[in-house]
């Protein structure tokens, strides 16, 4: 059993922690996050440390709370202080992306360019035509926008072209062999 929902969440110079009942706002150098928790869970501010515990009876559902309750807040403390960022490559001939304002436009092998708009709390950079960058303060938007512009052209197995994350290994199959 997961022991994360017992540590503490140190807060770091610059970091301040408002809560009122279940809604909670931390706000940081980068930007400001706004959540809002289950009540089976209480979260306790003393100075510069968080401690979250079960209210009720610790049946399942308080269990499983309390550890993603715990896993959330971090995420949104270390969102507003460094960010989160994930970068995609593009592998295939003629795969390449553009930025064009807040517009990504991705050419991955159909016959006209896929375009997806970037969301306003994330950053998007092309640094190169097959390298996309995404950045933002929100663990979730960043991860769901990455996964969103992965899912025009996932990798296939046989060649590994594809839309995929920076260092993530796809196994080749291997193809039909002759008689």
């Amino acid at each position: 059993m997961s022991r994360i929902g017992y540590k503490t969440v140190d807060l770091p110079d610059g970091v301040e922690v408002s809560h009122r009942g279940t809604n909670v706002t931390v706000k940081g150098p980068k930007g400001t996050l706004t959540a809002t928790f289950a009540p089976e869970i209480k979260m306790q501010v003393k100075g510069n440390e968080v401690n979250f515990t079960p209210t009720g009876k610790y049946d399942n559902k308080e269990r499983a709370l309390h550890g993603t309750t715990r896993a959330n807040f971090n995420n949104m403390v270390e969102g507003v202080m460094n960010g989160f960022h994930k970068t995609l490559k593009l592998v295939g001939v003629g795969y390449r992306a553009q930025l064009k304002g807040n517009t990504l436009a991705l050419n991955v092998g159909y016959s006209n360019p896929v375009e997806v708009q970037v969301p306003e709390d994330l950053t998007v950079a092309v640094p190169d035509n097959t390298t996309i960058n995404i950045s933002g303060i929100n663990k979730q938007h960043v991860g769901d926008f990455a996964a969103e512009v992965r899912s025009y052209r996932s990798p296939e197995p046989y060649k590994g072209k594809g839309i995929r994350y920076e260092n993530e290994h796809i196994t080749l199959k291997e193809g039909k062999t002759g008689k």
